[in-house]
């Protein structure tokens, strides 16, 4: 794959931030999104509008820059942080809070967030502290009366 030229890989990645992030509430929804960019077959990333403007390569290279720095501002979130960010995220899907809990727990879905290119032990890390915010958010719904 070429190296689109610096100035143009800014643009398309601030033209993501702007247009699509943004909208975005959240950092972990935001990483969500990222890697649902990514084909799990290939590695790839594909976003039709940013290929449009920018072209596919550049649009790929934006979307796996966006995709890095949400998983690193989130690998170096504090616990109550992550908690907060993963109960924004599970409220913005409109899906049961405990279902989504219980889905993450058992199929490990978080794994999917982690880009291609990071070490296993910022991977490990960031999947533990995941985990421990599934386990605290289950606890909190375990206190509400009604669960």
């Amino acid at each position: 794959m070429r190296n689109p030229a610096p100035a143009r890989l800014d643009a398309a990645v601030q033209d993501l931030r702007d247009r699509t992030l943004a909208e975005l509430n959240g950092e972990l929804t935001r990483l969500v999104y990222l890697s649902s960019t990514r084909d799990y077959n290939t590695g790839e990333y594909q976003h039709a509008g940013l290929a449009d403007r920018f072209g596919p390569e550049t649009a790929q290279q934006a979307l796996a820059r966006c995709h890095q720095a949400a998983f690193h501002g989130l690998l170096y979130a504090n616990l109550a942080d992550m908690v907060n960010q993963l109960a924004a995220y599970i409220e913005s899907t409109g899906a049961e809070r405990d279902r989504v809990l219980d889905a993450w727990r058992r199929l490990q879905a978080y794994r999917v967030l982690i880009p291609e290119d990071c070490d296993e032990f910022s991977a490990e890390f960031f999947a533990s502290n995941i985990k421990i915010a599934l386990e605290a958010l289950k606890v909190a719904s375990a206190r509400v009366p009604g669960h």
